[in-house]
């Protein structure tokens, strides 16, 4: 009776924008194929799952896949046929494959065994190292699959069973800073709302963290006993390779609720920042996402070995030529002038040296030729090369200088036919955000009501004004030099002045903003303090994250589904406004408006959550106050944001443009903040609207939701916009430095504008002064490459150049 009360107050959540509010079906419509336009159960959309039920998944039908996987490129079958087949495609294994054969011959100059043996040395050692590195392969196969994760067997009790040991069906509970086993859909979580934290990095490479959420109607499953009675039917699209799609439902509780990718966890992501979740198997093994990108390991041939096999046929035109031309003229000679040489024939003739056959002597002299000159192909490079590659691999798994500290991980070499690939770079492609920064981000500027707050210079302002110094001087100053200088303060250069004092860098992560009046109250007597107030609340309600209370220290964290959430929410403490709780329907602040006032606790209730991804660039909260007033707070992107302002929202517009502009040069990343407010009728209006679109099945529901969406999420008032900095990492500048010195192309992608891009650039010293710039923004790809052409043609005499292309010049091309 509890859990039915429980479950009915659940439903009552509209937090997240995904969360599923479904219209019930009748026991006929259950089925898939009575929900109108969705194409759960036809072609492409046939799989059937049983939660908690895996005994039907163990024979046909239903059976699928084990959890077991393999990544090795041989098995103890095909070791022997598919590792003889690898080493005889090298040219030069064919060639001493072929003269040891012909040693065998009576027409050998000497003994077949100093042919066959180099050769199986070489074939032997190779097929060793292949052995060795396939056995490995095994190994980590064997470590992944021997892993343990805990499972339901029935009666509501859970016990450890291996990976490998999965079915499809299987419920399992994953604990914190753990790898899901397999592809699951998320039951519940330790959260209250049912989202999880989840790090995807093995899959994307991406550092942030998803946020995932279960349906709102599995949400009591929230302990091992309620799984004594749980049952329910998924049925979803087939294995593929796509990780951003999912397309199924689930029939619990004859009721049919439609499933999308933030319910499903995939397999080699980690569960962060969340005590443990509830999670059914819907793929294992080889049908799981992270395994249907992966490909068969690949037989790798570096470029050396390639351009040996090109010497090879070179060598062995040579070789030929030789012994054509040695045969040739021994049959001649034979054939005319053997009979005045007495002294050299042979006491027992045979037809193989018979002077009275010359053409056929000369033949079989061919074939002796080929084996006596044959040493014009080494097969000692051959050995000395295996072997070598074979110690370089073992080197570069002990050098202690590819060792990093943080994560406790050296250098692998997994494969050693590569090892002189990495000699051999000549371009590097790299991304900004992770690889060049920390992805630590710091609450450093923002600008409120047309007016800019924080005086503290970012790490690029503070390397432009150094280059600016050094260019100044005239000096041919080494980038490092220019990092390492300890000058206090830069000089006037050109009129201007800019000072790069050292500053005492804040002690609060996430925080390094410098302005007496925004901190300590002092923002109540700023001009438009009521813009200002809208600001802070924003930064405090417009976000996703859970706070945290370190039982150890009593510090309040937040764990935010990206680093600039969490500066936001750092900022917003540092300025008065903590938030500290959240429920399903609610979020609750600590306001403190000036040091000497107490601290006021204020909830507001969250209607809607309007989620961010890469194609919308915003976030929306739809929330009722204590006035009982309906807000609507947005904050995106500043020319999403600007195209949605109302005609009396734009006071600030242009200051605001004039700082981001500024921010952007300084190299900070920028958001825009805005609001709404809403009449009661217009929200339930819009609300039903919306219900209406998440409770829809098909492939149409996220355009639906895009849609009902942007009909709520304009006449917006601007209030201001904020800036955060991501730092160089330790060494960046020096490490680009010195690659750029040995040759190396860099390019860098980064989605910050062109402004920002340059000056990061010279701030991570991939830009110097004196390099030759060329923009490239145009759509047409044929233009592209012309506008490139004739920025390089302008001036041919500059060695170094610059290039900078925007996405729709990219797309063009």
């Amino acid at each position: 009776m509890a859990r039915a009360r429980k479950r009915d107050r659940l439903r009552w959540s509209k937090l997240y924008t995904f969360s599923c509010f479904h219209q019930p079906h009748t026991d006929e419509a259950a089925g898939p194929a009575a929900v109108s336009g969705s194409p759960v159960g036809g072609p492409g959309f046939s799989r059937i799952v049983h939660c908690n039920n895996s005994i039907l998944h163990r024979r046909k039908p239903l059976k699928y896949p084990t959890n077991y996987i393999s990544t090795t490129k041989y098995n103890v079958l095909t070791f022997l046929p598919k590792a003889i087949f690898e080493q005889f495609r090298r040219v030069a294994n064919l060639y001493f494959l072929l003269t040891a054969i012909l040693s065998l011959t009576p027409v050998c100059p000497f003994s077949p065994v100093s042919m066959i043996a180099p050769l199986a040395f070489v074939v032997g050692l190779s097929m060793i190292k292949e052995a060795l590195e396939d056995w490995r392969r095994f190994m980590q196969d064997m470590k992944v699959n021997n892993r343990k994760v805990s499972v339901h067997k029935g009666d509501g009790e859970f016990e450890f069973r291996h990976w490998e040991d999965l079915c499809v069906g299987d419920v399992v509970k994953v604990e914190k800073d753990q790898f899901f086993p397999a592809d699951l859909l998320l039951l519940s979580s330790s959260y209250e709302d049912g989202i999880c934290y989840v790090e995807t990095m093995n899959l994307d490479g991406e550092t942030n963290l998803k946020l995932k959420r279960s349906l709102e109607v599995t949400l009591p499953l929230e302990e091992d006993e309620t799984f004594k009675d749980f049952r329910g039917v998924i049925r979803c699209e087939d294995p593929n390779a796509s990780l951003y799609t999912f397309i199924g439902n689930l029939d619990y509780e004859r009721q049919v609720y439609a499933l999308d990718p933030s319910q499903i966890l995939l397999r080699d992501s980690k569960l962060r920042n969340t005590a443990f979740i509830y999670g059914v198997v819907i793929f294992t093994g080889h049908d799981s996402k992270v395994m249907q990108n992966s490909t068969e390991s690949p037989s790798k041939r570096s470029r050396i070995e390639k351009k040996m096999d090109l010497i090879i046929y070179i060598l062995f035109t040579v070789l030929v030529l030789i012994s054509l031309i040695s045969s040739i003229g021994f049959a001649v000679r034979i054939k005319l002038d053997l009979p005045r040489w007495w002294y050299l024939q042979p006491q027992n003739s045979n037809k193989l040296d018979d002077p009275t056959r010359p053409a056929l002597s000369g033949i079989f002299h061919l074939i002796t030729a080929l084996i006596l000159y044959g040493y014009l192909i080494p097969i000692s490079l051959y050995v000395s090369i295996e072997v070598v590659k074979v110690a370089q691999a073992h080197f570069i798994n002990q050098d202690i200088h590819m060792f990093d500290e943080e994560t406790g991980n050296t250098a692998q070499a997994r494969t050693s036919n590569l090892n002189e690939e990495l000699g051999q770079v000549h371009t590097i492609l790299s991304d900004k955000t992770g690889t060049l920064t920390c992805n630590q981000m710091d609450f450093l500027k923002c600008s409120i009501a047309g007016v800019s707050y924080g005086v503290r210079a970012s790490e690029v302002e503070r390397a432009a004004a150094k280059q600016m110094a050094s260019g100044a001087a005239d000096q041919d100053i080494p980038v490092q030099d220019v990092w390492e200088s300890n000058e206090d303060e830069i000089q006037l250069v050109e009129g201007v002045t800019f000072s790069v004092g050292k500053t005492q860098k804040s002690s609060i992560k996430g925080f390094s903003f410098e302005d007496d009046r925004l901190m300590q109250g002092h923002w109540t007597n700023e001009p438009n303090s009521n813009m200002l107030l809208m600001f802070f609340r924003i930064l405090a309600i417009c976000h996703t994250a859970i706070p945290e209370v370190n039982e150890a220290t009593g510090a309040l964290t937040y764990e935010a589904e990206s680093p600039d959430e969490g500066a936001f929410l750092v900022a917003a403490r540092e300025f008065g406004f903590e938030f500290f709780k959240r429920t399903q329907a609610s979020v609750f602040i600590k306001e403190k408006y000036t040091s000497s006032n107490g601290t006021t606790e204020r909830e507001f209730k969250i209607l809607n959550l309007l989620e961010f991804n890469s194609k919308r660039k915003r976030m929306t909260v739809i929330m009722r106050d204590e006035d009982n007033r309906i807000v609507l707070l947005c904050k995106g992107a500043d020319t999403i944001i600007f195209d949605r302002l109302a005609k009396n929202g734009r006071l600030y517009e242009p200051d605001t443009t004039k700082h981001l502009n500024e921010y952007g040069e300084a190299g900070l990343r920028t958001l825009a903040l805005s609001y709404r407010m809403l009449e009661e009728s217009e929200y339930e209006s819009w609300n039903a609207e919306f219900l209406k679109a998440k409770t829809s099945i098909g492939p149409d529901r996220e355009l639906q939701l895009e849609r009902v969406a942007d009909l709520i999420e304009k006449e917006l008032i601007l209030v201001g916009a904020t800036a955060v900095e991501d730092k160089l990492q330790t060494g960046v500048p020096q490490c680009i430095d010195r690659l750029a010195q040995a040759g190396l192309k860099i390019w860098v992608l980064t989605g910050d504008k062109m402004e920002t891009a340059i000056n990061i650039g010279y701030a991570c010293s991939l830009l110097r002064q004196g390099m030759k710039q060329i923009s490239l923004s145009t759509t047409a790809g044929d233009q592209v490459a012309q506008d490139a052409q004739k920025g390089c043609k302008r001036e041919s005499y500059v060695a170094n150049r610059q290039c900078f292309t925007n996405g729709k010049a990219r797309e063009g091309s």
